[in-house]
């Protein structure tokens, strides 16, 4: 089979297609034959190694993860066999191949009828999206401030806020064009970040922050009286302190990850993806894909989403 592996850090350019032999699924695992693949953007962090930031450490050769839709072509010991043949999305450590083992407790069944593209974000990106609004406690009427709001993740956290019953949405992307794409997704109003969008707004109930460093510490200040912000990453590689005098505003923080999610509530965990299948079938939560390529063409996803101009998911293909 094909596989992408970097082994070296750097550019785009450091990507590499080889042969490998198809995978045993272990203990735990299925094997999936893949259908697509969608890229995440930590990934290109990683593969600049020490020049992503210090808290993207991975050693090499590097491995690529992502959201792998496809079909369950063998089960590893205690697994379920009546997964066999289903068509499945999981998260995969080492995605970007015709062939992926993942984690089958986390292995979702996905409808026949449903598209690739919705498939793609049951893995990952609409988890998260919902449970960090959910993390935030994210009550009816209340405003909602999402950073990255045309992201592969972003955009849904758009759309689960106002199915969760916010008042208001507002949405922080890169670019005019961003923000109107966040607003045709549920966003009642939209600011460019590379404005002075703390000026902007105020008396925020929940902020959904991922980039870190100054976005992080000015999205305090735009959080009202028992205002909470939820931090699910550091994509700008930028770590920074919050002053504890920050938070007698009447201000919370709270952090997210999904791994530590599923550890401590794997059965909410299931629910909730579950839920979001529902969503999707029903047409309240949609996904949009900003590039389709081909799995030789890996270079060129990762080129796509540093380039901060995508919105939605990038996909590849095998």
């Amino acid at each position: 089979m094909r596989r992408v592996r970097y082994h070296e850090y750097g550019e785009p350019e450091v990507l590499t297609i080889e042969e490998a032999d198809i995978p045993e699924p272990g203990p735990g695992q299925v094997l999936i034959r893949a259908e697509a693949i969608g890229a995440n953007f930590v990934d290109t962090r990683f593969r600049r190694g020490p020049a992503g930031g210090a808290i993207f450490g991975r050693p090499l050769p590097g491995t690529l993860t992502g959201d792998v839709v496809g079909t369950v072509r063998q089960t590893g010991a205690d697994v379920d066999t009546a997964l066999l043949g289903r068509r499945v999305a999981a998260l995969s450590e080492d995605a970007f191949a015709d062939y992926a083992v993942a984690d089958a407790a986390w292995a979702t069944v996905v409808p026949d009828t449903m598209d690739v593209a919705s498939a793609s974000v049951l893995a990952t990106a609409a988890p998260v999206a919902l449970r960090v609004l959910r993390t935030g406690g994210l009550a009816p009427g209340e405003t909602v401030l999402i950073h990255s709001a045309a992201g592969a993740i972003g955009h849904l956290c758009v759309q689960l806020a106002t199915v969760l019953g916010a008042g208001a949405v507002i949405a922080v992307a890169g670019t005019a064009e961003k923000v109107d794409f966040a607003l045709r997704h549920g966003a009642t109003a939209g600011i460019a970040s590379s404005t002075d969008w703390a000026s902007q707004v105020s008396g925020v109930d929940l902020v959904v922050e991922a980039v870190g460093g100054g976005v992080l510490r000015r999205s305090l200040g735009v959080l009202g009286p028992y205002g909470r912000m939820v931090v699910f990453g550091a994509a700008s590689g930028e770590l920074v302190d919050i002053p504890v005098t920050e938070l007698f505003a009447l201000r919370s923080v709270a952090g997210f990850s999904l791994l530590a999610w599923r550890a401590t509530r794997p059965a909410q965990a299931r629910a909730e993806m579950t839920e979001l299948t529902g969503l999707i079938t029903a047409g309240r939560l949609r996904t949009s894909v900003h590039a389709t390529l081909p799995l030789a063409e890996a270079a060129e996803a990762h080129r796509l989403l540093e380039s901060r101009t995508t919105m939605g998911r990038v996909l590849l293909v095998p």
